[in-house]
Parts: C-alpha cells; sequence; structure tokens
C-alpha cells in the first residue's frame, strides 16, 4: 500500500504521508509534519511544519492547521478550520521591528481521538479539545472542552 498524492499538491518530501493517505489538488503539506495511515487531506488544506496527524484523520478544504498542533487518530477537521499557534499575534514588536519566528513561541491546539471540529470553527491555542467531543459548525474555542462535550458559539 502506497500514499495517493496528486500532482497539484506541494508535499515536502520531509514530510511522513502515512499508507491509504490522500493528499488532494493544492494542499500544502510542509517538511516534518507526519500523516498517519488512511488520513484525507482536502484541497487547499495547510498542513504546517512538525504537525503529528494519527491515523483515519480527515482534514477538510481550506482547513489551517498550524504547527505545532497534534490530532490523535480518527479526528475531523472542517473545511476552513483554523487552529491557531500564536496566543499573541502581532506583525511587529514593541519597538516597531517586524517579528521574526524567534519573537514568539508556537503554542498548539491538541485535538484527542475521535473529536470533530466543524466548518469555519476557530481553535485559539493553546487548547485541547477532548475525546470524541464536537466542536460546532462557526465556533471559536478559547478554552479546553471536555471528552465528549459539544460546544457551541462565539465567547
Amino acid at each position: 500500500m502506497s500514499a495517493r498524492i496528486v500532482d497539484t499538491a506541494d508535499v515536502d518530501p520531509r514530510a511522513e504521508i502515512g499508507d491509504g493517505s490522500s493528499v488532494w489538488h493544492l494542499a500544502q503539506v510542509r517538511e516534518g509534519a507526519v500523516l498517519g495511515r488512511n488520513c484525507v487531506i482536502g484541497r487547499g488544506a495547510y498542513i504546517g511544519t512538525g504537525v503529528r496527524l494519527g491515523d483515519n484523520c480527515k482534514v477538510q478544504n481550506y482547513a489551517l492547521v498550524y504547527e505545532p498542533a497534534v490530532a490523535e487518530d480518527g479526528v475531523f477537521i472542517g473545511p476552513a478550520v483554523v487552529l491557531t499557534n500564536d496566543t499573541f499575534p502581532r506583525a511587529v514588536n514593541p519597538d516597531g521591528s517586524l517579528k521574526s519566528g524567534s519573537d514568539w513561541d508556537a503554542v498548539g491546539v491538541t485535538l484527542r481521538e475521535g473529536c470533530s471540529i466543524g466548518a469555519r470553527a476557530v481553535c485559539v491555542a493553546p487548547v485541547t479539545v477532548g475525546r470524541w467531543a464536537t466542536v460546532a459548525a462557526g465556533a471559536v474555542v478559547t478554552r479546553d472542552v471536555p471528552d465528549f462535550a459539544l460546544v457551541v458559539g462565539v465567547p
């Protein structure tokens, strides 16, 4: 068995793609990303440097999964979902100089086994979404979500 990567996807050779996984048109999988077995990465999705996906994960079209996100087995990430990685995003430092990679610490979103993140939801790192929990479409998650919970809305 092997992975299916369409010609129009941008997959860095240093990424690990598990057997049976598919990466579709215009998706980007960055260096150091690890996708488990039987994952599906939809059209235009972005998988950042060092992101880790377990087996049987589905990342729908145009979702943005920024490092250092971790998704355990069987996670669903809906269309246009954003998993952030910067608690205090800014383009510049207080002195006006442009921020660089050394000016901040990336923090991640952790998605536990079987959870589901609905279309256009945003998870503001650092948060953990519990096992088999559901985040409704359009929700904004700013706090940890317990196992088996359903969360909706915007704080």
